[in-house]
């Protein structure tokens, strides 16, 4: 009997001793791993990772960090300079979500919303050449989507030891073309892609599939109204590009890259149905006012609250710069006909030419995008394309084909620019999830079973959870 009472005082001793060790590993997993080393200390042992601050955020570490990149990956002799980054650490156990917008990045905690899915880390990598991750002396011409994707590869690879689980590529718009470019060229990287709104210009000098959309988008009414806001700007061009110079010489823009305030006031212009569709709903309709009574404030005020006057100054240009670079040289940039305008347009869209200085030279390569559509339609894996109805950028989507395995392209009803999973229908909404789930090696069991028990891991947080959509009034995606 004392033999077994003292067995018995063991287990319990043993019991409250693993119980209290495995306490103190979470304790330790909430700041940092649970080996004794901060996780702060972790990250900056990696080579090439440098912090710029922390800042706090309940339940999370978050950081915002350089990354010591080669200018050029092909020859990472010549040059190198530092890449921002952000890394919103929630345990080392948990799958790691690769963010980009294609823009800069956000130094505030955000979670994307596959990181809520799999409720895991997120790491969200700013785009080179956006400043400040620009390589000074600029060479331009190391600004493509290869070098990116390279960029996002040399991330992955130092962080993957430490964050060892799955990794989920994901980006909105050009977020969303960034992580399908990195998927092409590193498609062992990840365990999965989501894509949001990602725009796919096989052919640049084809875009009928944009003037049929503009046919048919919304309702007659809603485009009527659009069209005579439009159309009355260019009608009453010389009353309200007075009103624009005025503006201008108010907040000090100039217009040398454009080449005059004519021309960046028709491209502001020009934009208007378009940046409605981008970033509205057909309910906003009943805020377009009536061409035929509107005053001269009233349709300036239009067209500025969703095309804005600042656009194509110098100063709206300068941080975009990278972006019409890469428009004018792989990507490719829409051009719509817009025949409600009669004659009353002078230069039609202008090209991305444009709108970059002079000083940098531009070529275009019209087999990048066909590249990209070609790998995409035979090779996705893991891959899921969320699309909204609305939306203009969605016209020429990217299509799955032959070849392609557990991929998918779904489009959210009456969603714009900001269509995500959560818009989508129902069964289309389940099953997304599940996959996300799947992709993150984190699906539980039921959901393995039925796809329509797939919900988000993560709780709700409406601050970190908030999506800053990449809301830029000119044409860009």
């Amino acid at each position: 009997m004392r033999k077994a009472l003292r067995w018995l005082l063991s287990l319990v001793v043993l019991i409250g001793t693993m119980t209290a060790a495995g306490a103190t590993a979470g304790a330790a997993t909430a700041a940092g791993p649970g080996n004794g080393t901060d996780i702060k200390d972790r990250i900056l042992a990696i080579p090439g990772i440098s912090l710029i601050e922390e800042k706090p955020y309940d339940g999370y570490r978050f950081f915002v960090l350089n990354f010591k990149q080669p200018v050029d990956h092909r020859k990472p002799w010549k040059g190198t300079f530092e890449q921002r980054f952000t890394l919103l650490h929630k345990d080392t156990s948990r799958p790691t979500v690769f963010y980009t917008s294609g823009y800069n990045v956000n130094t505030s905690p955000r979670r994307a919303e596959p990181t809520t899915i799999v409720d895991g880390n997120q790491i969200s990598l700013e785009y080179r050449f956006f400043t400040p991750s620009r390589p000074a002396p600029a060479d331009w011409s190391k600004l493509d989507i290869w070098q990116a994707a390279s960029d996002q590869h040399a991330i992955y690879k130092a962080l993957k030891p430490l964050y060892s689980k799955n990794w989920i590529a994901t980006g909105g718009s050009k977020g969303g073309m960034t992580a399908t470019y990195y998927e092409r060229f590193y498609p062992r990287d990840m365990d999965g892609v989501v894509a949001y709104v990602a725009p796919n210009d096989v052919i640049n000098k084809e875009d009928s599939a944009y003037d049929r959309f503009f046919q048919k988008v919304g309702t007659k009414e809603c485009r009527t109204k659009l069209e005579g806001v439009q159309r009355e700007a260019l009608v009453r061009r010389d009353a309200l590009e007075a009103k624009y110079a005025a503006y201008a010489a108010e907040n000090g823009y100039t217009f040398t890259t454009v080449g005059t305030l004519d021309k960046a006031y028709e491209a502001v212009v020009l934009d208007y149905v378009w940046a409605f569709w981008q970033y509205s709903l057909l309910a906003d309709c009943a805020t377009i006012p009536d061409a035929k009574t509107a005053t001269d404030q009233q349709i300036w005020d239009s067209i500025d609250t969703i095309s804005g006057f600042s656009a194509y100054a110098d100063q709206g240009l300068e941080t975009y710069t990278p972006y019409y670079y890469q428009a004018g040289t792989q990507l490719g940039s829409p051009d719509i006909k817009q025949p409600w305008l009669g004659k009353l347009s002078r230069y039609g869209y202008q090209p991305p030419r444009n709108f970059v200085p002079a000083s940098i030279p531009m070529a275009f390569q019209p087999k990048a995008m066909h590249d990209v559509d070609q790998w995409v339609r035979h090779n996705a894996r893991h891959m899921l394309f969320v699309y909204g109805q609305n939306d203009p950028w969605g016209a020429e989507p990217f299509h799955l084909g032959y070849g392609s395995r557990d991929s998918f392209v779904m489009v959210a009803p009456g969603a714009n620019h900001g269509a995500n999973v959560a818009k989508l229908k129902d069964a289309e909404k389940a099953l997304a999830t599940a996959r996300i789930l799947q992709w993150g090696g984190v699906a539980p069991a039921a959901v393995q079973a039925d796809a329509a028990k797939a919900r988000p891991l993560a709780k709700p947080d409406a601050k970190l959870d908030r999506r800053d959509l990449e809301r830029v009034s000119a044409l860009r995606p």
